[in-house]
């Protein structure tokens, strides 16, 4: 497989050189003509209160924005903070990638970060009064393109070539703007009418990564456009030791071709040094609109996102569903044992092998708030340790309350009962619902 993979890469670096320094891809701007060589020429934005009638009684900011520009806002988080309503007004810009239709209001809640880019100019309005707000030529969206561009071109020689298009990881450590990246790149090719595959992939589990990487391969082998478009992974944070090793092993298992590195040098050279030649890394910079966040900041976030998954989103309400399940009807399990030193295992055994080992959970009251996945594996206790690593989940529900008398606990559930399966995995993750 290797060697395969060898003279692919190699003809493919033939074809298309992806460079961080240099870009030497010409193409058409979005939302208009120009080379994507050229030297990026703008000036800040002019801000002035609009003439227009404010709506809905909303303070109203206009800016002007000059070719290759960026108006960056923030929206305060908190529930009683005020949403954000943007409105491009002239001209043609552009959110991560997705353009922009003119004179038509876009509302951005509560935490939202935004950046809306321009190629040629324009000018839009704020509706609103974000936390923060303010105009910027310094942006790599010209290395972006040109990274578009290249991979673009990956595609069309894959199609003359009857091979796959390009698979490519974006990688670097928290708060660089890897999720923003992969979006741009996902609205650009999407632009052009190719169907990307995105992989949202936590590379903390090296088999659940594999079983993933076989799952896309064989859906290429049956859509010939998914196996041209390619797709584009998203990784988390863990750059350092153990989180290292699983990069690589993703590189690996879904035998990628580029690897984008955000704003970090020394991961930059390490792959360099343990990826195979013929995978192209590439370092880009980082959006200097890019915001640290907090572990508050992050906690609300996930917190919010298991809101939505019960409730909905704004002005789309879900009405989830509380019932009882008997302890008797249900078998918990937990995924992962403890760690113990390599010298205390068993003979033959690993660190892997105690890390995807399926643990029994007694029912109790811990069991308050925890969020729970339902396995789609079959049900059978028999069946269900063996196939329940490897099996995808049918959804989630949260442990509203534990009776421990009747042997009954209280869940919340996107849909009605029974339960399509009866094995359940706890995770450490909590959601207590106090709005």
């Amino acid at each position: 497989m290797a060697s395969k993979r060898g003279r692919r890469g190699t003809k493919r670096k033939a074809e298309v050189q992806l460079t961080e320094e240099s870009p030497s891809v010409e193409t058409k701007r979005a939302g208009g003509e120009g080379e994507s060589g050229q030297q990026v020429m703008a000036t800040e934005g002019v801000e002035k209160p609009s003439e227009d009638a404010p709506a809905a009684g909303k303070a109203c900011t206009r800016f002007d924005l000059e070719k290759e520009t960026e108006l960056r806002f923030e929206v305060e988080a908190g529930e009683a903070a005020e949403q954000v309503e943007l409105e491009l007004v002239t001209g043609m810009a552009e959110v991560f990638g997705s353009e922009l239709n003119r004179n038509k209001k876009y509302t951005f809640g509560p935490g939202s970060k935004i950046a809306v880019f321009t190629w040629q100019g324009c000018s839009v309005s704020l509706y609103g009064k974000p936390e923060v707000a303010y105009v910027s030529k310094d942006t790599p969206m010209l290395l972006y393109l040109n990274t578009h561009a290249a991979l673009e071109q990956m595609r069309k020689q894959a199609e003359r070539d009857n091979e796959r298009g390009p698979r490519v990881m974006v990688v670097g450590p928290t708060d660089v703007g890897k999720s923003t990246v992969c979006r741009l790149l996902l609205s650009y090719a999407v632009r052009v009418g190719r169907r990307p595959t995105l992989v949202e992939l936590d590379v903390g589990q090296s088999g659940l990564t594999s079983c993933l990487a076989e799952v896309f391969s064989q859906r290429c082998e049956v859509n010939r456009k998914a196996s041209v478009g390619g797709c584009i992974i998203n990784t988390c944070g863990w750059v350092k030791g153990s989180g290292y090793q699983a990069l690589v092993h993703c590189a690996s298992a879904f035998q990628v071709d580029v690897v984008l590195v955000l704003d970090h040098e020394r991961l930059y050279n390490e792959l360099k040094r343990d990826l195979p030649h013929f995978v192209r890394v590439v370092l880009l910079p980082k959006s200097g609109g890019v915001v640290e966040r907090s572990k508050e900041c992050r906690r609300e976030a996930r917190d919010e996102k298991i809101r939505e998954y019960f409730y909905g989103f704004r002005g789309m309400s879900y009405y989830p569903f509380s019932f009882e399940v008997r302890f008797s009807d249900v078998r918990i399990y937990k995924i992962g044992a403890p760690s113990i030193p390599d010298s205390c295992l068993p003979l033959g055994m690993s660190q892997d092998d105690t890390q995807l080992k399926l643990v029994p959970v007694t029912p109790g009251r811990d069991l308050t708030y925890h969020v729970l996945s339902v396995s789609s594996a079959e049900d059978g206790e028999d069946s269900a340790r063996k196939g329940i690593v490897e099996s995808p989940v049918c959804g989630f529900i949260v442990v509203t309350n534990v009776d421990t008398q009747t042997q009954v606990m209280k869940v919340l559930s996107p849909a009605p009962r029974p339960l399509p399966r009866h094995t359940l995995l706890i995770m450490d993750i909590r959601f207590m619902d106090m709005k």
